[in-house]
């Protein structure tokens, strides 16, 4: 087991990354303050792992849980109310403890509807996928989808504390595992050069979860993380780009419907698609474009549009992110490797030309 920090002041929190973490309440009942606790889970994490996390807060009298149904396309407003209707049908009070127990979607629910509930109540996140240990569980970024766009509705709100529990990995079904990857590559990418080529020589070994070859690539992938966000934490700046490939992946998620692509699928095409743009700009050479393309084929990530989804479909899509701002749509790029940049002036023919060199129509 080992621990790193996110340094946010008063809002800092410790992450804890190990194995047998689940049911070790020493870990866990520190960062809770109150005598009252709700865990939110789907129905997929619940039959492998809440009894476990239920042993570690035996000595509570209120412990409430809730399974939501699994998968993207339930990231909804609709979803995050049927937890406030437990949390008040069981009178939980301003003193309760949200505990996300699952991957991304339900880590991203909890968070908004801890951020909501009586104005602001403590949460938790116990991350069960390699995509939400190494992403979406630091940080702070919580909500939930909008029919015209993806994260559209939610708060920044931190957690208490992060638990990683690596051996949560071993029952992680091979396309969310490779899912997980998209976003340990893209910290190569853009902050971290000597950590992107050491992915491209241990490719093989994180394919075949080795365990210190994953341990090692979730830490890393955490301390990148925690360092941007330490750096911007309500994303006015820097954090932006860890954002890259995510303008063009959530356009996939849009347009194909929420989940039928997983995010990290979505990102994986996303990246080639920026990186693809950053070369046409001037700012990188084609050979680093297929380098990214090759690492991610090798992690059995798609690295091409959709079939028949249009130009078109991506730029109308695109023109509702979150990261557009005063009409001008913000786009992270590499300026090379291990260094990325934001960018609001890119032409839009210089787009659609990536997008079509990428397999859009």
């Amino acid at each position: 087991m080992h621990c790193l920090n996110v340094e946010l002041g008063e809002r800092s929190y410790p992450i804890i990354i190990g194995s047998q973490l689940l049911g070790d309440a020493q870990h866990l009942l520190p960062y809770i303050r109150g005598k009252q606790v709700c865990v939110v889970t789907n129905e997929t994490v619940a039959p492998l792992y809440l009894s476990r996390v239920l042993e570690a807060l035996s000595e509570f009298d209120k412990v409430d849980t809730i399974e939501l149904p699994d998968g993207e396309a339930f990231k909804t407003l609709d979803t995050v109310n049927r937890i406030f209707d437990l949390l008040l049908e069981r009178r939980h009070n301003r003193s309760t403890t949200l505990i996300a127990l699952g991957g991304g979607v339900v880590g991203d629910m909890t968070g908004f509807a801890a951020a909501c509930y009586q104005r602001g109540v403590d949460f938790v996140q116990i991350p069960t996928t390699l995509l939400a240990q190494v992403d979406s569980s630091v940080g702070g970024k919580t909500g939930v989808n909008h029919p015209l766009g993806k994260n559209m509705i939610g708060a920044f709100y931190q957690p208490r504390v992060v638990i990683a529990d690596m051996d949560t990995l071993a029952t992680l079904p091979e396309r969310e595992f490779s899912a997980g990857i998209a976003e340990v590559i893209k910290y190569g990418l853009i902050c971290d050069e000597p950590f992107f080529c050491w992915l491209e020589d241990n490719i093989s070994r994180l394919m075949a979860r080795d365990p210190q070859a994953l341990a090692y690539a979730v830490d890393r992938s955490c301390r990148d993380k925690a360092a941007v966000v330490a750096e911007d934490e309500r994303e006015s700046g820097r954090r932006a780009i860890l954002n890259f490939g995510h303008t063009f992946g959530h356009a996939i998620e849009a347009v194909q419907g929420y989940g039928n692509w997983l995010h990290g699928e979505a990102v994986a095409a996303g990246m080639v698609m920026a990186a693809e743009l950053s070369h046409l700009r001037g700012s990188i050479e084609a050979g680093l474009v297929e380098r990214v393309r090759a690492l991610l084929e090798a992690a059995r990530l798609p690295t091409a549009a959709p079939q028949g989804m249009t130009t078109e479909a991506f730029l109308d899509a695109m023109a509702v992110d979150k990261k557009v701002m005063d009409g001008r749509l913000r786009l992270v790029l590499l300026r090379a490797l291990g260094d990325a940049q934001i960018i609001d002036d890119t032409p839009r023919e210089l787009i659609e030309q990536a997008l079509q060199t990428c397999g859009a129509t």
